[in-house]
């Protein structure tokens, strides 16, 4: 067989590392189903679980047709108008390919393993770019990094079947087939970009962000000067076909054309008409012409658009920024006008310790692979230095967002890691007599190239290793980092938690499923339950009962109603849940064994959200103690003792220390007083407490309860009247 050439060494090695980060970017993603099993984890997977269900079972037609009665009771949801389906779809079609290849796997497997598979596929699209701006070995680094970068394993761990999951590989690839589509001037490799832009519109709601960067790249490039055929091409493509497909999603819709995050893409496109058009113009008239006919047509086009924007907007037809978008330029805006969107973990603003817990050592290498491609500025460099800006910013403002920031870092890190090591292993192998460098001895004496005198001559290859074996060992490090960081913060299941004994033991704490399992068996069938949104698509995907709420926030009236009731005394709570037909109570509490995520520490968050549409019934005030303390013992104010989330948590607590009860939590005793319930009857509490499910009483029977205490009580009063009235007779005689 023929010894392969240089170049086709160099091919056959790009192809086994690749294969190699591959590998890394599956396997390092397992840790979830090694140690608990294979599970669907958090929140929103639940939902994303449930629509795969019905669409694998019923069909395309009868998802996008699907009216979900069981959330949102007495509302109901639209489900196949509501979601971006290209998760479900994606998932559904891996399904019926490998069923067609007689691979019978169950759908359940195939939404957990999904996002690890799909993140091999963002490391060859990250490979691929890095590519474009810098060379090959850059993209391998940049490969290897994507794979093991914290930042995106957050959200592509197994299990983790979100949006997020596929979303990443078409945002990156999107990206690349745009840089080719701008170095090309190819109409193909832009209607290839349409057409991922149009799968990453259907599958993630973060596709804005590609909405507005390529035309900021599009925009940057023209105000430099370099406009040009093969922008003007790659651009009119890309817009033209990618807005049209994307209004194909129904949850979309007519939003590119209507709505305020849709319209520097838009106006990008009309300018750059305009200048082509203005280029046209001046290549046929003559100087003097071309300038009075053009400073006439701009101002006239800027006249008519800026007054039919205005119109439009004030009209209603062109709909407003979101409250999400607004909160991504005032950190604050949430908090004071939206408090739904504040109350997210994910949504709050990041601190330097995420960044330097999800990217290690690519913190300091990112500046300097940005630096670099601004160094050169080619047009994919400027496209870098954008994203890298833009990502930046919005990654700081809310931690979610760290997800679209770790690509970019990683692709500069690759930039900046090939770079040094190009610098500094040039001609290895070759023994040259000395470097440039030479380090002294003697104090004060010269270095020279020759090496005379009294310095140490240090050879090229001594150098070379000097400055990569240290390097070497900080990747090693940083590998190091990504695993640990990997295998235990990343790959716990939310549903599924562990802890270890005293002994080192691990003991796994099941709460979740064990009170889902126990609804789906021991409640009626058309049941409905009342819980925090929090875990409204848990309910419905594992207890497959009716739901008030869900995550999906859509109606900020109906969790405000939830939250007022969490908040109010028993009665007033009682009469808004015979309106909405409630028959259980579920609350989250975490105070016997130090569970942080409770519903009392997140009662705040409630009572906000119901202030803000139920001001006459709930005053944030009332639950804080004149010194402004909030406080769960005995030195808690009336209302909040007196509140139903209150009376739920921690009915019967004190029952289980014998003693006065404490709180593992908030590290603090709770009042000694029994709390005692009148309109709800305890159903179900879980082995470690964590989840406590409440029946409501029936009216016919909480009448009867009263009627009862009252006859009760009337005849207790009776003979204690009697007993006085004797006691006074007998006095007197």
């Amino acid at each position: 067989m023929a010894a392969l050439s240089p170049a086709n060494q160099g091919r056959a090695l790009q192809v086994i590392i690749l294969g190699l980060i591959f590998a890394v970017a599956f396997f390092t993603r397992l840790f979830s189903v090694i140690r608990f099993e294979s599970v669907i984890h958090e929140f929103d997977p639940w939902f994303n679980y449930r629509t795969t269900q019905k669409l694998v079972k019923d069909g395309l037609y009868e998802f996008w047709n699907w009216f979900d009665e069981r959330s949102w009771y007495p509302l109901g949801r639209v489900v196949g108008g509501t979601v971006f389906p290209g998760l479900m779809v994606t998932a559904g079609a891996i399904h019926s390919l490998l069923h067609k290849l007689n691979f019978p796997v169950d759908i359940r497997n195939i939404c957990v393993f999904l996002a690890p598979l799909f993140s091999t596929l963002t490391s060859f699209s990250v490979y691929l770019l890095t590519k474009e701006m810098h060379s090959a070995s850059a993209g391998l680094l940049a490969a290897g990094f994507i794979a093991i970068a914290p930042g995106y394993i957050s959200r592509s761990v197994a299990g983790s079947y979100d949006n997020e999951g596929i979303a990443i590989f078409l945002l990156m690839y999107t990206f690349y087939l745009w840089i080719k589509a701008v170095k090309l001037g190819s109409m193909w490799y832009g209607a290839l970009a349409a057409v991922f832009y149009f799968y990453m519109v259907a599958a993630w709601g973060g596709y804005v962000f590609i909405t507005n960067l390529i035309p900021l790249h599009a925009f940057a490039l023209m105000v430099m000067g370099r406009f040009g055929p093969r922008l003007y091409v790659s651009y009119t493509t890309w817009y033209a076909l990618g807005t049209l497909a994307s209004m194909q999603v129904p949850f979309v819709g007519f939003q590119p054309i209507f709505t305020s995050e849709h319209m520097a893409a838009m106006g990008v496109f009309g300018l750059m008409q305009l200048v082509g058009f203005t280029l046209f113009l001046r290549s046929h008239l003559s100087s003097n012409h071309f300038t009075l006919l053009f400073r006439a047509f701009i101002g006239l086009v800027a006249l008519v658009l800026a007054g039919l924007l205005a119109y439009l907007g004030a009209k209603g037809v062109i709909a407003p920024f979101a409250g999400r978008f607004y909160s991504l330029w005032d950190t604050g805006y949430a908090k004071k006008y939206i408090p739904i969107i504040a109350s997210v973990s994910e949504h709050q603003p990041t601190t330097w310790a995420s960044f330097f817990f999800d990217l290690q050592l690519l913190v300091f290498l990112f500046p300097a692979g940005v630096y670099l491609c601004f160094r050169q500025l080619r047009d994919e460099h400027v496209f870098v230095v954008l994203y890298a800006v833009c990502s930046s910013y919005f990654a700081g403002v809310m931690v979610r967002l760290m997800l679209t920031l770790t690509p970019i870092v990683c692709v500069a890190a690759g930039v900046a890691v090939a770079e040094l090591m190009r610098t500094f292993s040039a001609g290895v192998g070759v023994f040259e007599p000395t470097v440039a460098v030479a380090f002294s001895t003697n104090k004060g004496s010269k270095a020279t190239a020759s090496g005379s005198g009294g310095g140490v001559r240090v050879r090229a290859w001594e150098l070379k290793y000097l400055v990569a074996l240290p390097f070497m060992a900080m990747l090693t490090v940083f590998a190091i980092h990504c695993t640990w960081v990997t295998s235990n913060a990343y790959s716990s299941p939310s549903i599924v938690m562990s802890s270890r004994s005293h002994d080192g033991s691990q003991v796994i704490i099941d709460d979740f499923r064990e009170a889902y399992y126990w609804l789906r068996k021991n409640t009626a069938d058309d049941a409905k339950v009342m819980a925090w949104w929090d875990y409204g698509y848990q309910l419905a995907g594992m207890a497959n009962r009716t739901t008030l709420v869900d995550n999906n926030t859509w109606n900020n009236t109906h969790i405000a109603t939830v939250g007022r009731a969490m908040a109010s005394n028993e009665d007033a709570a009682y009469e808004i849940m015979q309106r909405l037909d409630v028959d259980y109570v579920l609350v989250i509490f975490g105070g016997l064994i130090g569970y942080s995520g409770d519903d009392i520490n997140k009662f705040l968050w409630m009572i906000r959200i119901g202030e803000g549409v139920f001001p006459d019934h709930i005053s944030e005030g009332k639950f804080f103690t004149p010194r402004g303390e909030y406080r769960v013992d005995d030195q808690a104010p009336p209302t909040m003792r007196n509140s139903v989330l209150y009376k739920l948590s921690y009915y019967r607590f004190n029952e289980v220390f014998g003693t006065t009860a404490y709180d593992r939590v908030r590290g603090t005793q709770i009042q000694s007083k029994p709390i005692k319930l009148h309109t709800m009857d305890e159903a179900f509490t879980t082995e470690n407490w964590i989840v406590r499910i409440y029946k409501v009483r029936k009216p016919d029977f909480l009448g009867r309860s009263l009627r009862d205490a009252s006859g009760f009580d009337e005849g207790r009063k009776r003979r204690r009247r009697a007993k006085q009235r004797s006691r006074a007779a007998a006095g007197k005689a």
